[in-house]
């Protein structure tokens, strides 16, 4: 599961950078606010990585994937975007904890065998 979730907020990380750059033209929003919030949310996507297995990990990577729906209120494309990695997210937990039972069944068998 590690493996595909971490993927998956690696490729976020850039969305984020991304969607800041486009948050920069809006006239309505200081630079400084919205560097300060694409920073700490990809700042939020990295360390993840490596917290993706640990209690209350999978739960904040969707927290940030709800914080990527909402900021398409201010970056309309993020909406579609948070919805695609919304979906990634939800797949990459899903077959990895697959992928992850069956790792432990084979290596029980594995084990049992010899």
């Amino acid at each position: 599961m590690r493996t595909l979730c971490a993927s998956t907020l690696i490729g976020e990380f850039f969305v984020i950078g991304f969607a800041g750059l486009v948050a920069m033209k809006d006239d309505s929003l200081s630079n400084g606010v919205v560097w300060t919030v694409c920073g700490l949310a990809m700042l939020l996507s990295v360390l993840l990585c490596g917290m993706v297995t640990r209690p209350g990990g999978v739960q904040l990577g969707w927290a940030l994937q709800a914080a990527l729906l909402v900021s398409g209120i201010w970056v309309p494309v993020m909406f579609f975007l948070g919805a695609c990695f919304a979906a990634l997210w939800w797949a990459s937990v899903h077959f990895g904890r697959k992928v992850d039972e069956a790792k432990a069944r084979w290596a029980e068998q594995g084990s049992s065998a010899v």
